[in-house]
């Protein structure tokens, strides 16, 4: 099926894709680490500093209420673009990695004591690895991991054998960043909750290639950060059911987060704010609710259809062009994200051969050692795809791939 996308014109909206690298059209295939950011929101905190910088939530003057209105209208926007219930239910933390630890901080001191057990998968960035390891280490409570197949799938059969009385969290990856796996995370909530568990979804690598309804997964707490959408660094959301949050306690201390402070006791501040504390990213939000009025400007179903025909097109030339590249994860249900690895040359070869024809990809492990280990590979060679890129540029890197043949024989 033929897209009815303008991908000329989105490409178009991304100034950065007329660079050259090394004398040659840039060719960015490194969407899953970070994406480029449309000229409306470069334009949009451009003009937040030079028209309305200052703090928010404080000050009677102007600037302070523009600022905080442009910030508040951002949580909406972000409420909308995900379908959640209330405002209440929105924090703005730093990014992915910052959500996730929040809530191991905060739930884990609510919810978690020793002997208790916190269920990952084995296909889990380090960010929903390590925060866990340092609560149970802190807690005495267990880490259990979901086994996946050869195909880099999770074994739902062992999923559920694993969850137990003792299980008081799972925390899952949507989409997985270094196979591209798109895991069950509806059926996974919902299997946790006939036993009353909570379920977390690391979404970094979600929101950018699905429509995430954040009611209909039925998931108790989803993060995402903004610079995977789009969007500026430094900024992230945390979705949290609101009577888990009103339950957790805070998870920093300072201004903002509370309502009334004494030197004897501090009453804190109503959700979202009991989770803000200090002086947030103002423009990195508001930067943030420009790129999810970029995405809403876009027909989006048709967006997710084009990137899966892509990653579908990728895939079939990657497989069919060179006898000695193994694809790293063949899940049935899979994004645009191709690991691979070349017999007999390094990751960091191919990528540093590609970068001088202009290719940007990615090289390494991907924060995901243990995916690595369990493929017997010290690190892989990543290709992900994002909403400006094209078949032209897929061929162009197929055959430069054929250079790197050339190059090491």
């Amino acid at each position: 099926m033929e897209t009815t996308l303008n991908i000329k014109k989105i490409r178009e909206d991304f100034p950065i894709l007329q660079t050259l690298v090394h004398n040659k059209p840039l060719v960015y295939f490194d969407n899953a680490a970070t994406t480029h950011k449309p000229k409306a929101v470069i334009d949009k905190v451009a003009e937040y500093y030079l028209e309305t910088n200052s703090n928010i939530h404080r000050g009677v003057h102007l600037l302070s209420q523009k600022a905080t209105s442009e910030y508040e209208a951002a949580r909406e926007k972000v409420l909308k673009f995900i379908n959640a219930k209330k405002l209440s239910e929105i924090i703005f933390t730093k990014g992915t990695t910052d959500s996730i630890n929040l809530v191991a901080s905060s739930f884990g001191r609510a919810f978690i004591k020793e002997g208790d057990e916190i269920l990952i998968s084995y296909m889990e960035h380090h960010s929903n690895i390590v925060p866990w390891q340092i609560l149970c280490e802190t807690t005495g409570a267990k880490l259990k991991v979901i086994p996946i197949n050869d195909d880099g799938e999770l074994i739902m059969e062992e999923y559920e054998k694993l969850l137990s009385p003792r299980t008081k969290l799972v925390s899952i990856v949507h989409i997985s960043n270094s196979l591209g796996t798109i895991n069950p995370v509806k059926k996974i909530a919902e299997i946790a909750h006939e036993k009353d568990i909570p379920v977390l979804i690391d979404g970094a690598q979600g929101i950018q290639h699905s429509k995430v309804d954040v009611q209909d997964l039925d998931c108790d707490f989803y993060v995402f950060s903004g610079h995977k959408l789009y969007g500026p660094t430094g900024v992230g959301v945390l979705y949290g059911k609101q009577r888990l949050l009103e339950q957790m306690p805070p998870y920093q201390g300072g201004g903002d987060m509370i309502s009334k402070v004494t030197f004897e006791k501090t009453k804190y501040n109503t959700l979202p704010y009991k989770f803000e504390a200090g002086t947030p990213n103002i423009v990195g939000v508001i930067g943030l609710g420009t790129a999810i009025d970029y995405m809403n400007g876009l027909d989006t179903e048709n967006l997710f259809n084009y990137e899966h025909e892509l990653s579908e097109y990728a895939h079939e030339k990657f497989r069919n062009s060179f006898p000695g590249l193994t694809i790293i994860g063949n899940a049935k249900e899979k994004t645009g994200i191709i690991s691979f690895i070349l017999e007999g040359i390094h990751p960091h070869d191919i990528g540093t051969i590609l970068d001088f024809e202009g290719i940007a990809i990615r090289t390494g492990h991907h924060c995901t050692q243990p995916v690595m280990d369990r493929f017997g590979v010290p690190a892989t060679a990543r290709l992900s795809l994002g909403i400006y890129n094209t078949r032209e540029e897929i061929d162009y890197a197929v055959n430069s791939i054929k250079k790197v043949y050339e190059v090491f024989g």
